[in-house]
């Protein structure tokens, strides 16, 4: 399911709301996500998962093409890990 799905969804489901609405507010709920992380910040929503930043530290990795060794930099990439209820629901 893409960003367009999820409101187009959303709004069918709630026939009370504008889907320009539901827009609104998908894309506030994935921003302050977005904002959280980028501080650093933890976000939790209990019974779906959470989202939190891992650091990785520089290495050394290799051109696939060539074979040559590169330098990869350290970076900051997000990491979501699923909530009990949502790993229940996938499981049963």
């Amino acid at each position: 399911m893409i960003k367009s799905e999820l409101i187009a969804h959303i709004a069918q489901s709630n026939p009370h709301l504008y889907q320009r609405d539901v827009e609104r507010i998908v894309n506030t709920i994935f921003d302050e996500i977005s904002g959280a992380l980028a501080q650093g910040n933890r976000v939790e929503l209990r019974g779906f998962g959470a989202f939190s930043v891992k650091h990785r530290p520089a290495r050394a990795g290799r051109n696939p093409r060539t074979g040559d060794a590169v330098s990869v930099e350290s970076k900051s990439v997000p990491f979501f890990k699923a909530g009990k209820e949502m790993r229940e629901r996938l499981n049963t």
